[in-house]
């Protein structure tokens, strides 16, 4: 029988949760644990780190998974990386389900950086209205640039006053639409959005309603990654599962008898 082990957090992880449990199909989701209150979910869900690659290893051999798919947000490079690592050293066959990159439209005013660095070293001029959409755990470092007012959308009410001297908090959960983002944006007369590139139809609201403000966007790049077999859509992972023999790898010791 397999059993599958989902790395989530995202909406496609939720997805694939469902349809895994709406198969019957022995699985379990896993969360980093960066959201206070994650969604409820029809399968099975632990929370927390494994212990870099090595600890992720055990897992999969103390827990005879046969299949992991990686459907991770696409900025947790290192919890990838360490699924690649681990899946090569135990043999369990991986799947990335991540959402294909965003591109710029025609009308879009976008300068793309290749990482937070540059993000915050762009912010350098007068100050701005900012909505800095990227989550909590990079906010410290737009310290660096505290002449701006940033408006920060975050999941989870921050559990200490962000090290921003000018900042407004919305706490929000998307997906969001077009009609409210534009809101959002003329509500706090914002000047510029600073996003990463996340991808799919969840939170491209923002990115729609700077394109009909006329409102540029400084866009973070995704960060480089382990080759790995990849799809885009539930469906092409559940025909990967279907395609693909369980390996359940043996137990450390096991091969050697002791």
């Amino acid at each position: 029988m397999r059993h599958v082990l989902v790395l989530g957090g995202t909406l496609e992880a939720s997805a694939l949760a469902q349809a895994l449990a709406d198969r019957g199909e022995r699985a379990v989701l896993s969360y980093a644990g960066r959201v206070a209150r994650p969604r409820a979910q029809p399968v099975p869900v632990r929370v927390g780190g494994f212990g870099g690659a090595a600890g992720l290893a055990r897992h999969l051999r103390d827990h005879a998974v046969t299949h992991l798919v990686d459907a991770t947000h696409p900025f947790a490079a290192r919890m990838s990386a360490n699924a690649v690592a681990a899946c090569a050293e135990t043999g369990v066959p991986l799947l990335a389900l991540t959402r294909p990159a965003w591109r710029p439209d025609a009308g879009d005013d976008w300068t793309t950086v290749p990482d937070m660095d540059a993000a915050v070293a762009a912010l350098d001029g007068p100050p701005r209205h900012v909505l800095l959409a990227l989550g909590r755990m990079h906010l410290a470092e737009f310290a660096a640039r505290p002449r701006h007012h940033y408006v920060l959308r975050l999941i989870d009410p921050p559990e200490a006053p962000p090290p921003l001297p000018r900042h407004t908090v919305v706490v929000a959960r998307g997906p969001f639409d077009v009609a409210g983002d534009t809101a959002l944006l003329r509500a706090h007369r914002i000047d510029l959005v600073v996003c990463k590139n996340a991808g799919g139809s969840g939170a491209d609201a923002k990115l729609r309603a700077a394109r009909d403000l006329g409102l540029p966007v400084l866009m973070v790049a995704r960060p480089p990654l382990p080759a790995r077999r990849e799809v885009a859509r539930v469906a092409d992972a559940l025909r990967w599962l279907d395609d693909t023999p369980p390996h359940a790898p043996a137990p450390r010791g096991a091969e050697r008898g002791v």
